[in-house]
């Protein structure tokens, strides 16, 4: 598969990543992970206050990551598309390869 992407594309690719950089963003779209949620479920899961949870949860919908849906009076939110799945996915399974990596080699050392 060809990668060459435009100007535009590249940045697009870089505000994704971007969003992905922060650990309180990586809670939501690990508790989203699992399914849908509303915001009281996800401060729940997470344990931030309601107001900073809204807060990620506006740049995360800006950008695409998550989207929302009306359930009467409360927005359920879930991942955009399977792709955002894919991304988590596949950082969480390097992030543990690279960390038991880490311990194997403390291990080794010791």
């Amino acid at each position: 598969m060809d990668f060459d992407l435009s100007e535009f594309h590249q940045q697009k690719l870089a505000l994704l990543f971007s969003m992905l950089g922060d650990s309180g963003r990586i809670k939501i779209i690990s508790a989203l992970s699992k399914g849908e949620m509303n915001v009281g479920a996800i401060v729940e899961e997470i344990g931030y206050t309601q107001s900073a949870v809204s807060h990620q949860l506006r740049l995360l919908k800006q950008n695409d990551i998550i989207k929302s849906r009306r359930d009467g009076k409360n927005a359920i939110y879930s991942l955009n598309d399977e792709h955002i799945m894919q991304i988590f996915k596949i950082g969480a399974t390097h992030v543990l390869h690279s960390y038991h990596e880490d311990i194997h080699d403390n291990e080794e050392i010791l």
